[in-house]
């Protein structure tokens, strides 16, 4: 199914619905939820998912897990999806909270394959084993590190978000413990109960988070240069080591329409 509403279609019969969707540029899905679970694929460009509890940036050939009444909010960046809704009932093994995951050949290829169904697809033969082997595809993918957590506490969760609008390489403890009438240190104490990290750590991983939506567009040196870096050996090996992966990965140069 291509560019079909949920809502139209989630009554039918079926454990696996999938539906292809294309999005304008910078399109916002605002804040809402589904009582499927979602598997939520960009065949291309990125995506920026939100919850109350964090952010998940997906990448270029990456996914997104979304739990079954979770709300969300996504930002499309340049995005086509193939997305999946499924009966919960049929995935007992889905995660608690959303997952960045990787998306190889042939889970890609299914993909693209199960957008041509139609809603009430055959579950035998040929439609019903690609659903089937769908699940058992992504039930083997392993959780990548690209979001950060949001803090519970209302003012602690604003700092943190106006951050991830607009990451800020000078922005210190001292001004962030200010904003909330707090010592600096009680205020770090406070932020690392709630996120698991202190202020500064959640800061350097936001930004480096940050830079996966610049790179579609700009190269690694462009890059690192924006979001505080000194050079792009600092930025490349920052960002390798939080992501597993080097930033030019991502960007425009490996694509061939870098600028150097």
């Amino acid at each position: 199914m291509k560019n079909v509403p949920l809502a139209d279609v989630d009554h039918v019969d079926r454990a696996v619905l999938p539906i292809g969707t294309d999005y304008p540029p910078g399109h916002v899905l605002d804040w809402h939820e589904h009582r499927r679970a979602q598997f939520l694929h960009g065949a291309t460009g990125v995506m920026v998912v939100d919850t109350a509890e964090g952010t998940w940036t997906v990448p270029p050939e990456r996914a997104v897990l979304i739990p079954p009444n979770t709300r969300h909010r996504v930002h499309m960046l340049e995005v086509s999806t193939r997305s999946l809704y499924i009966e919960p009932g049929a995935v007992p093994w889905w995660p608690a909270t959303c997952t960045v995951v990787d998306v190889p050949p042939l889970l890609r290829e299914l993909l693209l394959a199960a957008a041509d169904f139609e809603v009430d697809y055959s579950l035998s033969g040929r439609e019903g084993s690609v659903a089937e082997l769908l699940l058992y595809e992504i039930a083997e993918r392993a959780p990548l590190p690209f979001h950060v957590g949001i803090p519970a506490s209302a003012d602690l969760a604003v700092l943190c978000r106006e951050y991830l609008a607009a990451p800020d390489a000078d922005a210190t403890n001292a001004a962030w413990a200010a904003r909330t009438a707090m010592s600096e240190r009680a205020f770090t104490r406070r932020f690392r109960a709630e996120t698991g990290d202190s202020p500064a750590v959640w800061r350097g991983r936001a930004r480096l988070l940050a830079a996966v939506p610049l790179l579609r567009t700009g190269s690694v040196s462009e890059v690192s240069g924006r979001i505080g870096y000194a050079s792009p050996a600092a930025f490349t090996a920052a960002f390798t080591r939080a992501f597993g992966t080097p930033p030019s990965r991502f960007s425009v140069d490996r694509r061939g329409g870098g600028r150097h």
